[in-house]
């Protein structure tokens, strides 16, 4: 059964369905959806590109592994040399990645 019972139909001129066929485009979105979203004041967002899916995969990696040291520094009360310079060189390689992709 539809939650939506109600059919609406309108016409556009051609730069207006040009302009709503490239913001579903870069949203992702199908043309109701869009339409929806923008009656109810919701923000349309361009999709994240492969690149900066890729980045946010690397950073969320490396506050793993930034996690995973602190939670063992924190049970051994002690932090190695070594893992002050990792933790450096992870936040150093987090930073690089997002200067990278600005």
């Amino acid at each position: 059964m539809r939650v939506r019972t109600f059919h609406v139909n309108f016409f556009l001129d051609k730069n207006e369905l040009s302009h709503l066929e490239k913001i579903c485009k870069e949203s992702g979105l199908g043309k109701s959806k869009v339409i929806r979203n923008l009656i109810m004041g919701v923000e349309i967002k361009p999709r994240p590109t492969e690149k900066q899916l890729r980045l946010v995969r690397e950073i969320s990696g490396i506050a793993n592994n930034i996690n995973q040291i602190t939670r063992l520094a924190n049970t051994v009360k002690s932090v190695s040399p070594a893992q002050v310079e990792e933790l450096q060189r992870l936040c150093s390689e987090a930073l690089s990645l997002v200067r990278e992709s600005l």
